[in-house]
């Protein structure tokens, strides 16, 4: 049997596109192992997926000034040499990587012992992470068509993101259930990140009066950001965090305003849902949800709407033109030559395998 070795952490986005990929990956006759850090977010999310995880040393490569910069990089050579020894033991056909700072050693390592490694790079410009792993990958697949100037010619490949197949299985009669919501009325879903989006809240219950005229309301606020003064209003509900039942209220959703985060943008996109994007600004971050925001609104995808610019007016606007144009968005999402993630990913790895 052939066997793959997946990697990547640090952030639940280093880890749900490779998950996404493991039915599809089993399904082409191969065996699965993960490696991760000893104790990062990637080792809460395998656990539960029946997949052996090995653990490994890992350092964060920080581009600012912290005393652990110093001990860091030894960590990372320690890394390097488990996961040589790790891919000794396992001797896979190939790795597939999904960034993080854990990533690097393995990809390292992989290309020591003469393993195919394919790459997969979320944002429009590579993270540092992968920036360091690119030399030694075979392959990297890209979400965005601009990143493909990043990245060496021989090397880049425009898949998209996988997506979790169970987002495909929503049930909007089960959202709305819920939620305790009326089928005859247009359903607008807030997602303000797991942190919240303080601008974006606040922006939404000063509207609510306005808003609940058009439309019932499901607010994902972020840990923390609910607001008992606006418990029990009829047709709106707050949420912190929703974790199985989110397949549902995507399904549920008429319209949604989000966050600009890779992965959660091509979940909007696969499941052809009009939305407004509010990134995170350029203070609060690299740029990049900036970055992925601008490249949906080129292509027809996406209202941008920045964080400094969220006010009642500019939120209300943005919520009646997309929902006025929504079929026009639905048609350019239709389009898109990025919604065969998992196939095409999965086809990669085949042709690829040593």
């Amino acid at each position: 049997m052939k066997h793959i070795v997946f990697t990547g952490g640090g952030t639940a986005g280093h880890v749900t596109p490779n998950i996404a990929l493991f039915s599809s990956v089993k399904e082409a006759g191969y065996q699965i192992s993960y490696i991760g850090s000893y104790d990062g977010i990637e080792k809460e999310l395998i656990a539960g997926q029946g997949i052996p995880y090995y653990g490994i040393s890992s350092g964060k490569l920080r581009r600012y000034f912290d005393p652990k910069n110093f001990s860091d990089p030894f960590k990372v050579i320690k890394g390097y040499f488990q996961a040589k020894k790790l891919l000794k033991k396992i001797n896979p056909s190939i790795v597939f990587s999904k960034g993080g700072f854990v990533s690097v050693p393995v990809v390292l390592a992989a290309r020591k012992r003469k393993i195919p490694c394919i790459i997969h790079e979320s944002d429009i410009t590579p993270g540092l992470a992968n920036k360091l792993a690119i030399p030694s990958a075979t392959k990297v697949c890209a979400n965005f068509p601009e990143t493909l100037e990043y990245l060496p010619k021989n090397k880049a490949v425009l898949t998209g993101s996988p997506i979790r197949a169970e987002l495909f299985s929503g049930n909007r009669i089960k959202g709305l259930d819920f939620c305790g919501f009326t089928a005859n009325k247009p359903v607008l879903l807030i997602i303000g990140g797991s942190t919240g989006a303080a601008a974006l809240n606040n922006a939404v219950r000063d509207l609510l009066p306005t808003l609940l005229q058009q439309f019932q309301i499901i607010h994902l606020c972020g840990k923390g950001k609910t607001d008992e003064a606006f418990a029990g209003r009829a047709g709106y509900v707050q949420y912190e965090y929703i974790d199985k039942e989110l397949k549902d209220l995507f399904a549920a959703a008429d319209l949604i305003v989000s966050r600009a985060g890779a992965n959660a943008i091509c979940e909007l996109l696969a499941l052809r849902k009009p939305n407004i994007l509010i990134p995170l600004s350029a203070a609060a971050s690299r740029g990049d949800q900036i970055l992925n925001a601008e490249s949906f609104e080129r292509q027809g995808f996406s209202y941008v709407l920045k964080e400094e610019e969220v006010t009642n007016e500019t939120l209300l606007s943005a919520v009646n033109e997309v929902y006025q144009n929504r079929e026009r968005y639905i048609a350019a999402m239709s389009e898109s030559k990025l919604n065969h993630a998992v196939e095409t990913i999965t086809e990669l790895i085949v042709k690829l395998s040593k």
